[in-house]
């Protein structure tokens, strides 16, 4: 079976031949037959020379995707797929967090589970800040208790799966991704195995806070429609508020202002909440390219 190593790259010079080594010790005499396919993401440090050496030295297949500019991991996820010619696919990141020898472990769990078309792993212990895992498994409690599709808390995109899982996310055509929806959306039998994450090797985290916080109400938007219906709820509660106030004659004078104040935000919120749907498909209805390619660097050719 050909494994299919996704690797999205946003400056990463320091860990392109680390992790290329890394993975060759933990595959040489277990998978037989791999490729790398590298996206990197309009990187601006020396990824790209980095990559353009390895494919000009590596002794197993290497192909580099380089994008004309930076769009973002979801792209560069979209476009590993595209890429990549094996029977079963891994995404895993550039910075070595996530160990070649966990993806052995999916790889042989696929091997030896037939009827399994997709192994996903999780940190089941994050070594990050309380306030972070604060905020991640408040996102993780609140999209699971409005959306349709159950999303794994700790599970990330670092998963192996065949190539019907494969056809499938690809077979879905928004341009505005969340693939830990998209995957979970999809379906299929999925195996969850548990994993921790090692320290960076070079360079510096991407995901900021805010970075976080916008890619969490992307993924919130995509898989549900609950925030549409809140000015409902809240009009409806504000009404049921005034008019027991009413009924009971404890309106007052000092009273008025808070109550204008929040009754005055709801139409505020309500056109806020619009706006990101309303956002979101004047996006999707341009139709522009998901990502654009700068060139393809290929050791097979």
């Amino acid at each position: 079976m050909k494994v299919s190593l996704i690797i999205p790259c946003y400056n990463e010079e320091g860990n392109v031949f680390p992790l290329y080594e890394a993975v060759r010790a933990a595959f040489d005499g277990i998978v037989p037959s791999y490729e790398f396919i590298f996206v990197d993401d309009g990187s601006y440090d020396g990824t790209g020379e980095k990559l353009r050496a390895l494919t000009e030295t590596a002794e197993v297949p290497v192909k580099a995707v380089r994008f004309s500019r930076n769009f973002g991991k979801e792209a560069a996820i979209l476009a590993g797929l595209n890429a990549a010619s094996g029977d079963c696919f891994t995404i895993m990141d550039g910075d070595l967090q996530q160990s070649p020898s966990v993806v052995v472990e999916m790889v042989q769990y696929l091997e030896d589970h037939p009827d399994c078309d997709c192994v996903t792993a999780f940190q089941e212990n994050r070594h990050e800040s309380p306030v972070m895992v604060f905020f991640k498994n408040g996102f993780y409690n609140i999209i699971n208790r409005v959306a349709d599709t159950e999303f794994v808390n700790g599970a990330s995109d670092f998963r192996t799966f065949r190539n019907n899982v494969r056809e499938a996310v690809l077979s879905l055509p928004e341009g505005a991704r969340f693939s830990k929806g998209i995957f979970s959306w999809v379906g299929f039998d999925t195996h969850y195995i548990p994993y921790t994450a090692e320290e960076r090797l070079s360079g510096t985290s991407k995901w900021s806070f805010l970075k976080l916080w916008r890619y969490a109400l992307s993924g919130i938007i995509s898989f549900t429609t609950v925030p549409l219906r809140l000015p409902f709820f809240f009009g409806f509660g504000t009404l049921a508020a005034a008019a027991c106030a009413a009924v009971l004659g404890k309106s007052s004078n000092k009273r008025r202002v808070p109550v204008l104040l929040v009754v005055g935000s709801l139409p505020l919120f309500a056109l806020g909440v619009l706006g990101e749907y309303i956002a979101r498909v004047y996006q999707e209805s341009k139709r522009r390219p998901v990502y654009l390619i700068k060139e393809v660097l290929d050791n097979r050719k």
